[in-house]
C-alpha cells in the first residue's frame, strides 16, 4: 500500500520487486493520483484504488462508509499479508487498523508510535535517507531481499506508448508545474528558464498535466521552436517523451521521478519545503538548484509561505541552462559506454 501521489508510488518500485522476487502475486493499493503510476511497477500483478482520508492532501468530510468500503476492497483481495508504506510524516496505524478489520493476518510497516497488535514488523527507520532506500528497509525488514542482480533503481514496465508528440532529433524537456504549488517556479521563471534553454540552441518539449494545459501553452507561447505537450499524454506517453529528452527539468514532483525511473538525468528545481536528502531524483545523474536555507525550509507548505517563492523564483535561466548542458554531456557519456 501507498495511497499517495505519482512519485511516491514510483519510489516504492524496488521494494515492490523485492518483494514479487518472493513468489507471491502482488496487489498494489494506491490512492487515485498514484493508482496509473502502480500498474507501470515491475511485480504489481494487479491494481486496486482508494483513498484514505487520514492520507488524502485535500479530504473532504470524514466518512465511515467509505472506509468501510476501503476495508471491503481489502478484504475482496484475500491478502495473506500487506507492507505499508508511507512518508516519515504519516502514521501507519490508521491503515493498519483497517487491514486488520478486513482479515489481513500479517501486516508490516515502519512506526515511531507503539502499534498494539496493528502490527507484526514495526520497523524503525532513520528518515534522513533517500525515499527509495527507507522503502527497502522497509521491505527486507518484512522478509524480503532485493533480489540478486537488481542494482535498487527506479523503474516501470516496457511496453506500448502510442503517439507521444516528442520531436525527433535531441530535445529537452520542462515540465510546467508541481502537484504541490510550493514546490514549483511561477510560471514567468518557468517561461524564463524554457526561452533561454531554446536561445542556447536546444529544442525544448514542455509537459504538464491537463489541469497545467493554459500554463504550458502561455509558456512555448514565448518561446521559439518550443512543442507544447501539456494534458496531451498519457503517463505511459509521459515516460517515452522523458526517455527520449536529453535532460529534463522538473520540480519536485512526480514528473522528476518518472525521467529518473526511465534513466534520464534531471535538473531538479527543489523547493526545500521537503527534504532534499529525502525527494531528490534517485539513481541518475542530477542537479539541485534552488535555495535549501529559504525561509521555507522543512514547513512541507503546500502553498509558498515567504512572500515573492524565493527558493525557486531566484534560479537564474543562466544556471538551469549550465545544468542541462553539464547533464547531457553525462547522458552521452553513458550512451558511449553502452
Amino acid at each position: 500500500m501507498r495511497p499517495d501521489g505519482l512519485g511516491d508510488v514510483l519510489l516504492t518500485g524496488p521494494a515492490v520487486r523485492a518483494i514479487a522476487a518472493g513468489g507471491a502475486a502482488v496487489t498494489f493499493l494506491a490512492g487515485p493520483a498514484g493508482a496509473e503510476a502502480a500498474a507501470l511497477l515491475p511485480g504489481v500483478g494487479s491494481v486496486l484504488t482508494g483513498e484514505l482520508p487520514w492520507i488524502a492532501p485535500e479530504p473532504g468530510p470524514f466518512a465511515a462508509d467509505a472506509v468501510r468500503s476501503l476495508a471491503g476492497l481489502v478484504r475482496a483481495a484475500q491478502a495473506d499479508a500487506a507492507v505499508i508504506f508511507t512518508s516519515f510524516h504519516q502514521s501507519a496505524l490508521p491503515t493498519a487498523l483497517v487491514l486488520r478489520m478486513a482479515g489481513v493476518p500479517w501486516i508490516a510497516a515502519i512506526s515511531e508510535d507503539y502499534p498494539g497488535a496493528l502490527l507484526d514488523v514495526r520497523h524503525r527507520v532513520d528518515d534522513d535517507q533517500p525515499e527509495v532506500e527507507r522503502n527497502l528497509s522497509l521491505a527486507q525488514a518484512a522478509g524480503f531481499a532485493r533480489p540478486e542482480g537488481d542494482a535498487g533503481r527506479l523503474a516501470i514496465t516496457a511496453g506500448r506508448a502510442g503517439t507521444t508528440g516528442a520531436p525527433d532529433g535531441p530535445y529537452v524537456v520542462v515540465h510546467a508545474r508541481a502537484s504541490v504549488p510550493a514546490r514549483a517556479p511561477s510560471p514567468d521563471r518557468v517561461t524564463a528558464m524554457a526561452a533561454a534553454l531554446a536561445a542556447a540552441g536546444n529544442r525544448v518539449v514542455v509537459t504538464g498535466s491537463a489541469a497545467d494545459a493554459p500554463v504550458t501553452a502561455a509558456i512555448c507561447a514565448r518561446t521559439p521552436g518550443a512543442v507544447d505537450l501539456g494534458g496531451r499524454t498519457s503517463l505511459r506517453a509521459l515516460a517515452a517523451v522523458l526517455a527520449g529528452a536529453d535532460v529534463v527539468v522538473a520540480p519536485n514532483t512526480g514528473a522528476a521521478h518518472l525521467a529518473a525511473a526511465v534513466g534520464t538525468p534531471v535538473v531538479s528545481l527543489f523547493a526545500p519545503v521537503v527534504p532534499a536528502v529525502r525527494w531528490a531524483p534517485y539513481g541518475v545523474p542530477s542537479r539541485l538548484l534552488g535555495q535549501p536555507g529559504a525561509g521555507c525550509a522543512g514547513t512541507r507548505a503546500r502553498v509558498c509561505p515567504v512572500p515573492g517563492h524565493p527558493c525557486l523564483d531566484s534560479i537564474e535561466p543562466g544556471e538551469v541552462v549550465a545544468a542541462v548542458a553539464e547533464l547531457a554531456g553525462t547522458r552521452r557519456l553513458a550512451e558511449v559506454a553502452r
